[in-house]
C-alpha cells in the first residue's frame, strides 16, 4: 500500500500516456453496461468523461477502481512490470494490468473520489484520510502525531479549516468531499478519477476545487473528471470522451460547443434545456401555508414565520442559500418535521404536524434531496419501489395485489423511460438519473396532487434533466402543482412560475417570473434577518453562494 511520501507519478512528461482502456466490455444480468469502450489518459491533462446516466461511466470508472472486472477488452498502464501472469507487454511503454481490488488500484498509482463518500462516521479526519495506511512508529504503533501532521498539510492543500482531530461525523456534506479529496492527494497518485466532485459544492468552493485541479494538472497528474455541468468543461478540461448507450461515441477538444456536447450525449438534439409551458392563469390554492415556525433545541429558529401558497397548474421555486432553511420547511410540510407553530393546509384541510400518512392522504408527495439515504429502499425491486406510497390502495383484505402493482409499476416505467433490465431490478443498482425518475414514478402512481421537489436533478445528465422538465410540464397542466427547491439558479428561473427566496430561515421575498432574474435572487439571498429594503448585492457575494 502507497504511503503518502512514496512517489507513485515517477514525474512522467506532460503529454505521456498514462493510461490506455481498448474495447473494454461489461454485462450484468439483462443489462449491458459497456459495450467497446476506449479512452486514453495523459500526463498533464484533464479528460472530462461525459454521458447520460446509465451510459456507463460509473461502470467505467469502477473497473478501474478494481470494483468491477471487464468481461473483455484490455487496460492498460504507464511505467512498472506487468500485473499477473495473464498480462502482456504493449507497446509505447504501456503494460496491460489485471485490476482486482481498490489495492492493486492504489498501487498503480489510481485513485478515485466517488459521488458517495467513503468515509466512516466515527472516525476522526486525519483516521479517515490515512485509514489502513497509517504511518507507523519504530515499534509499528500508529504514529498519531505524524499522521496529524499529514493530514493537516493536506487539509491546508484543499482550503478545508478544520482540525484533523475532528470527527467526520460532525461535517456537512461539502466539508466531507474536500475531506475525500485530501483523502486522494494522500495517495500520491498519478491518475485521479473525479465522480461529479462538484454536485455538492458552493460556486466558490468549485473554485477551490478547479484551483487544485490545475495545480495537480501541472504537475503531470493525469484527471479523469465526470460532471454533468456543461459549463465545468471549458472551464476545466483538456479533451472529452462522450459515452452514449454503453459504447464510446466521440472524443472532441473541451472547448466544443455545448448544443454539440448534448446533441452527442444523447443522439438528439434538445432545442430547449428549460422547457417550460407556463399556466395562462392559474387554478385555486392547493397548499396555503400560514406562520409555520419551528425552534432547534437551543431555541433559535430554524425557520420562523413562513407564508406562501401553491396554485394548482403552477410552479413554485424555493430559491436561497445553503442553511436557508429551504429542505427543512418542505420536511415540515410533508410532516417528517414537526414544527411549533402555524399551519399547513391542502384544499382548507388543515394537516396535523408531523403526521406523513396525513400529508400523503390529502395529496402530498416529497422527493427528497437524499434520493438514495430518504427516497428509495435500495435493496428492493423497482417494482416494489415504484408501489411503495400506494401500498394501501394495493391491498385487499391483508393481501397485496401483485399482479395489479406489476401493471401499474410497468406502466409507469415506461411513461417515463427507465433504462433497467426489468421491474425485478433492485434500485441500487439504477444510474443517479434512472434512481430519480423511480423516485418521482412513485409519486405518480399514488396519484399525488402537490409534488415537492427538493434538488430533483442534482448529479443528472441534460437529457434526463429536461425529461423531468416534461414531467413537471405534464402534472401541472393537468391541474397538478409543484414546489420546486434547488441550487441550481438558471433552473429555478427557467422552470418556476414564481420564486419564493428564504435567507436565514425568513422568506425574504417572491418574485414573479418577470421579475426574478440571477440578481433579483441573489439580493433577496443575501439579505440579513430582519433586514427591510432592497439590498444591493455585488459579484462578491455571488461567487459564494451555492446558486450555480
Amino acid at each position: 500500500m502507497t504511503d503518502v511520501n512514496d512517489d507513485v507519478r515517477d514525474d512522467a512528461p506532460a503529454g505521456r500516456e498514462l493510461l490506455r482502456v481498448e474495447g473494454v466490455a461489461k454485462s450484468f444480468p439483462g443489462v449491458r453496461a459497456l459495450d467497446g469502450v476506449d479512452l486514453s489518459l495523459r500526463a498533464g491533462e484533464v479528460h472530462v468523461l461525459l454521458g447520460e446516466n446509465g451510459a456507463g461511466k460509473s461502470t467505467l470508472i469502477k473497473m478501474l477502481s478494481g470494483a468491477h472486472r471487464p468481461d473483455a477488452g484490455r487496460i492498460l498502464v504507464a511505467g512498472g512490470p506487468a500485473d499477473g501472469p495473464a498480462a502482456t507487454t504493449a507497446p509505447e511503454g504501456l503494460h496491460e494490468v489485471r485490476i482486482r481490488s481498490a489495492q492493486d488500484a492504489e498501487r498503480l498509482g489510481i485513485a478515485t473520489i466517488y459521488q458517495e463518500f467513503n468515509l466512516v462516521p466515527g472516525l476522526t479526519v486525519a483516521e479517515n484520510t490515512f485509514l489502513g495506511r497509517q504511518p507507523r512508529t519504530a515499534l509499528r504503533l500508529i504514529d498519531r502525531k505524524t499522521m496529524r501532521a499529514r493530514a493537516a498539510e493536506l487539509l491546508r492543500r484543499v482550503r478545508l479549516d478544520v482540525s484533523p482531530d475532528t470527527p467526520v461525523a460532525e461535517l456537512g456534506i461539502a466539508r466531507l468531499q474536500m475531506v475525500e479529496i485530501a483523502k486522494a492527494l494522500s495517495l500520491r497518485a498519478r491518475v485521479l478519477i473525479m465522480d461529479e466532485p462538484t454536485a455538492v459544492l458552493t460556486s466558490e468552493e468549485v473554485e477551490t476545487l478547479f484551483a487544485i485541479v490545475r495545480e495537480l494538472r501541472d504537475e503531470g497528474v493525469g484527471i479523469i473528471f465526470i460532471t454533468h455541468h456543461l459549463e465545468e468543461i471549458g472551464a476545466l478540461g483538456d479533451r472529452v470522451t462522450v459515452l452514449r448507450d454503453g459504447r464510446s461515441v466521440a472524443e472532441v477538444p473541451a472547448g466544443t460547443d455545448e448544443d454539440e456536447l448534448i446533441r452527442l450525449m444523447v443522439g438528439r438534439d434538445i432545442a430547449e434545456q428549460y422547457p417550460r409551458q407556463r399556466p395562462q392563469a392559474p387554478g385555486a390554492p392547493l397548499l396555503r401555508v400560514r406562520g409555520l415556525t419551528r425552534h432547534g433545541p437551543n431555541g433559535t429558529p430554524v425557520f420562523e414565520g413562513i407564508d406562501f401558497e401553491v396554485r394548482a397548474g403552477e410552479v413554485v421555486g424555493l430559491a436561497g442559500l445553503v442553511g436557508a432553511g429551504r429542505t427543512e420547511v418542505a420536511r415540515a410540510v410533508f410532516g417528517v418535521d414537526r414544527y411549533d407553530a402555524g399551519t399547513v393546509e391542502i384544499d382548507g384541510q388543515v394537516l396535523a404536524p408531523g403526521d406523513v400518512r396525513a400529508a400523503m392522504r390529502a395529496g402530498l408527495g416529497l422527493v427528497p434531496e437524499d434520493r438514495k439515504g430518504q427516497g428509495l429502499v435500495l435493496d428492493a425491486s423497482l417494482q416494489d419501489n415504484l408501489t411503495l406510497a400506494r401500498l394501501d390502495r394495493d391491498t385487499r383484505g391483508g393481501l397485496v395485489d401483485r399482479r395489479g402493482q406489476r401493471r401499474a409499476a410497468a406502466e409507469v416505467a415506461g411513461q417515463l423511460k427507465v433504462r433497467m433490465s426489468g421491474l425485478g431490478q433492485h434500485a441500487r443498482t439504477l444510474s443517479g438519473g434512472n434512481q430519480q425518475k423511480i423516485v418521482i414514478g412513485k409519486w405518480l402512481l399514488a396519484d399525488t396532487r402537490l409534488l415537492i421537489l427538493d434538488e430533483p436533478t442534482r448529479g443528472i445528465d441534460v437529457g434526463a434533466k429536461v425529461e423531468i422538465y416534461q414531467l413537471v410540464n405534464e402534472l401541472t397542466a393537468a391541474g397538478r402543482a409543484v414546489l420546486m427547491i434547488s441550487s441550481d439558479l438558471p433552473e429555478v428561473l427557467g422552470m418556476s412560475d414564481r420564486v419564493l427566496v428564504m435567507a436565514q430561515g425568513r422568506l425574504a421575498g417572491e418574485l414573479s417570473a418577470d421579475e426574478a432574474t440571477q440578481d433579483a435572487v441573489m439580493e433577496l439571498a443575501v439579505r440579513p434577518a430582519g433586514a427591510s429594503g432592497p439590498r444591493h448585492t455585488n459579484e462578491s457575494a455571488m461567487e459564494g453562494s451555492d446558486v450555480r
